[in-house]
């Protein structure tokens, strides 16, 4: 074997093997895969994991508790629809809790099986190159002993 026919050949295998894997990980596949709970699980993890959710959750909070401590402590005799302890709002939080949790590792599921491909992938361009530099080695060998 010639070190120009082991070039096309190794140009060739490479060529079928980035079309394999790029057709492995087209994202129109994840697309087309998706159901309704994986969409809606993508989308509620990304906009719970944001800065923007965070900081207004935390704002909704603060206006939870101070709308509830001033109607205690401004009207005596009215009842605030939360009082101190902040019953309904623990309520609340531990709900949103125990909904987001689950979702949010459905789409971590989803990421996993990107990852699992993206490493298959990796680990076929890696084997192949071992063999390519087997080859080369197998090649310069053979020149060195037909030099002696």
């Amino acid at each position: 074997m010639t070190i120009t026919t082991m070039q096309k050949n190794k140009k060739e295998e490479k060529a079928k093997l980035k079309k394999d894997a790029l057709e492995k990980l087209n994202p129109q596949n994840f697309r087309l895969a998706k159901t309704f709970g994986q969409k809606a699980s993508d989308k509620l993890s990304k906009w719970a994991g944001s800065w923007t959710f965070i900081l207004s959750f935390f704002v909704f909070i603060a206006i939870w508790m101070s709308l509830n401590i001033y109607l205690l402590i401004e009207y005596k005799i009215g009842k605030p629809w939360d009082p101190y302890p902040f019953i309904l709002l623990n309520l609340v939080l531990s709900c949103l809790a125990a909904i987001q949790a689950p979702i949010i590792l459905m789409s971590q599921n989803r990421t996993t099986q990107r990852d699992r491909l993206k490493a298959e992938f990796d680990y076929r361009i890696n084997k192949k190159a071992e063999r390519e530099i087997r080859e080369i080695k197998n090649l310069l060998l053979n020149r060195r002993k037909k030099r002696k």
